[in-house]
């Protein structure tokens, strides 16, 4: 398979597709500005070939911040894209449309990944999602664009999930996570008075949450934001930890990047060394691939300002370029299988 990736800063969607011949999947990662006109310029040059998009900044060892990207694969590669619709209430009501795809595509784990972009709700959309996949054991890597808006095939959709299953005719696929954070100390907590719709965090082991934060770490509350940059909270799940990033402070609770209920048992994260992880998944991959057609990533915005912040953020591009064609987008949230993370990456390689 081939992969291709043309940028225009300035949103020009002529300049982005510009040698794009024949492709058999079309992604789109455009400004909220233009990303209607976007949607419907791309159908009229590409018409008929399946398509997802969304809101969000996208690289490859070039960072597009406000313009339009496009990711396209071709040469080799069998697709359906699709939509979900209804995420934030019943995205199962859609569920024939993926079935139906999976069964297109008749692809297996070895070959088959799905690639998908999020309006929102994301934890109910990937275990629908993953009531199918599960069936073939395939995976699946994505992550929420921003403004609440996806496309899927020449149409913009407002609280839905695109799609896309994508099979590898020529070689293995396999998706990988990557995690930069490790527990902190043997602080354990156990959540209440949380707020699932809001997704707020109300108490720690009987105190409020702010306060607990506040204590251990010794910041102010206007630190608070940029902390969990430093030490997000962490989800044990299995042998998996799910990372939780906060998003603002609610009178004395926190409000969070995603879902934590009532009993959730939450430990503290800090920061690892963030360089030495990169380079032992990168030598991870080359481990798996002899050959590599493709690289396709999803990085969390958090890990886009820490990176920034430390002046890491184009070393890192140059690191993941090093394994061939790389290149991905900055999503408000990570999808990998059927866990929604912060603060991770998570990528799909094609052999």
């Amino acid at each position: 398979m081939k992969q291709f990736f043309g940028i225009s800063q300035s949103g020009n969607l002529q300049d982005a597709v510009r040698g794009l011949q024949n492709p058999q999947l079309i992604m789109l990662f455009s400004n909220s500005g233009q990303f209607e006109e976007h949607v419907k310029k791309l159908e009229a040059l590409y018409p008929n070939v399946p398509s997802i998009g969304c809101i969000g900044m996208c690289y490859d060892k070039r960072i597009v911040e406000k313009g339009v990207g496009i990711v396209a694969f071709s040469d080799g590669v069998t697709v359906a894209a699709n939509v979900l619709e209804k995420a934030s209430v019943m995205p199962v009501k859609y569920i024939q449309r993926l079935e139906k795809d999976v069964a297109k595509v008749n692809g297996s784990h070895n070959d088959t990944i799905c690639i998908d972009f999020c309006s929102g709700n994301d934890a109910c959309v990937l275990t629908t999602i993953h009531s199918v996949l599960k069936h073939r054991n395939i995976s699946l890597v994505g992550g929420t664009g921003d403004a609440g808006k996806v496309s899927a095939n020449g149409k913009v959709y407002e609280d839905a999930v695109a799609y896309a299953m994508v099979r590898n005719n020529n070689g293995k696929v396999k998706a990988y996570k990557e995690n930069i954070y490790h527990q902190m100390g043997n602080y354990r907590f156990v959540a209440s008075k949380t707020d699932k719709s809001e997704y707020i965090l109300g108490e720690l082991n009987g105190k409020p949450a702010k306060q607990v934060y506040q204590q251990i770490l010794r910041v102010t509350e206007e630190q608070i934001l940029t902390q969990t940059f430093k030490n997000p909270f962490g989800k044990i799940n299995g042998n998996e930890t799910c990372i939780i990033s906060i998003k603002e402070v609610c009178g004395n609770g926190l409000t969070c990047y995603r879902q934590v209920n009532d009993s959730d048992v939450l430990i503290l994260l800090e920061l690892g060394d963030y360089r030495k992880i990169v380079k032992n998944t990168i030598q991870e991959i080359r481990q798996d691939f002899s050959r590599i057609s493709a690289v396709f990533s999803v990085n969390c915005l958090f890990r886009y300002l820490l990176f920034t912040e430390n002046n890491y953020m184009q070393e890192y591009l140059e690191e993941m370029g090093t394994l061939g064609n790389h290149v991905g987008l900055v999503g408000y949230g990570e999808h990998y299988n059927n866990q929604f993370v912060n603060q991770s990456m998570s990528c799909v390689v094609f052999e």
